[in-house]
């Protein structure tokens, strides 16, 4: 089953319960954003606790490196979040450009903000058509991709971590 459909299944089992729980003004972004809110505070925690030592890491020469993994994530979530907005984005580039910690927590803090502002649109502005790597789909599509992709590679991010022996945000006290 393809990402698309498997995102696509999950929003419509996600959406009538997440939505009459919170009761929300914005009942389909709602339920677009509340996986993106954990997984968005789950990213951002491993990128500012994994010491700058562990950004070069890479379990096999074929995968990318911890650090590259986060600029990964920072320039889809740019991508995703641009598409979102109706806006254009300059061609993101922090993974094959930004090699210091600082410069990819940074990045990966820019892309949050931007995509904060993505899943704070309303529902009759998520439904505008968009384009999504060629394909048709809405806003709210791009909101659900990015989530998904953020989840696919947060897996990525925790398994490296653990291979260092690093406890993972989702897996502290506390979550």
């Amino acid at each position: 089953m393809s990402r698309l459909a498997v995102s696509v299944t999950l929003l419509m089992f996600a959406l009538p319960t997440l939505a009459v729980a919170q009761g929300a003004a914005n009942p389909a972004v709602a339920a677009a954003a509340a996986p993106y809110n954990q997984v968005r505070n789950y990213l951002l925690r491993s990128a500012e606790q994994t010491p700058e030592s562990l950004y070069t890491f890479r379990p096999t020469a074929e995968v990318r490196s911890l650090g590259e993994l986060f600029g990964h994530v920072a320039d889809g979530q740019t991508t995703y979040c641009s598409i979102a907005l109706g806006e254009t984005s300059s061609q993101p580039s922090a993974e094959k450009t930004m090699t210091t910690k600082v410069a990819l927590v940074e990045a990966l803090r820019k892309s949050i903000a931007l995509c904060d502002r993505a899943y704070a649109q309303t529902d009759a502005q998520s439904m505008t058509a968009a384009t999504i790597f060629g394909s048709p789909s809405t806003r709210l599509g791009a909101l659900v991709m990015n989530s998904t992709h953020d989840f696919e590679h947060y897996g990525n991010v925790v398994t490296y971590l653990r291979l260092k022996g690093i406890v993972p945000p989702s897996s502290q006290r506390g979550g």
